[in-house]
């Protein structure tokens, strides 16, 4: 053992590299570790990210399911108000023999139309507004002096919004600006 310790004490330059190469070591193996760490937390806070984009897409999905979904039940119900409407408008306020049949109607018509505005179904009826083509779909095209072009003269059919998405497009006949009549030709001239 004297030996041994007369060897470490005669190469004092082998001790100093031995020192120096665990430090260096060291150093090296902090550096790894500080980077792997860095990655794991760089990992660690993009999951957490995905995550909450996640929880943030399903409570909208969530939100809308609630919103519209009562979207196809409503889109079916509009053929009997559609039929009611029009009910109204061919049969005779004056006419004494339907009278209650018209008035039960109305009342009908009325209940539909509260009900309806009870879960956010609302009515376009655009006659005379500008054409809007996210809420209209033009059937027709009229010239007319009267109105502006663009507008919106005669409804076929009302269209909907339920919670302001369409559900259905009002059905229009739109304003053009009259044409010119051509100039004549004199043929004798």
């Amino acid at each position: 053992m004297a030996d041994e310790q007369t060897l470490d004490t005669q190469n004092p330059e082998a001790q100093a590299a031995d020192a120096v190469a665990p430090g260096d070591d060291l150093a090296a193996r902090v550096q790894t570790l500080e980077e792997q760490l860095a990655a794991a937390q760089d990992q660690s806070l993009r999951m957490a990210a995905d995550l909450q984009n996640v929880r943030r897409r399903a409570e909208q999905d969530v939100e809308k399911a609630h919103k519209f979904a009562l979207e196809k039940f409503a889109g079916d119900l509009l053929p009997v108000i559609d039929s009611l409407e029009r009910g109204l408008e061919l049969s005779s306020p004056d006419d004494v023999s339907i009278k209650a049949v018209r008035e039960g109607m109305q009342l009908t018509l009325k209940l539909f139309h509260d009900t309806l505005a009870r879960y956010n179904l609302e009515a376009i009826d655009p006659h005379g507004a500008p054409f809007n083509p996210e809420h209209h779909q033009a059937m027709a095209m009229e010239e007319s002096i009267h109105a502006e072009p663009n507008s919106v003269l005669k409804v076929f059919q009302k269209g909907y919004l339920l919670n302001g998405r369409l559900l259905r497009p009002a059905m229009v006949v739109v304003s053009k600006a009259p044409t010119t009549p051509p100039p004549s030709i004199d043929e004798q001239a």
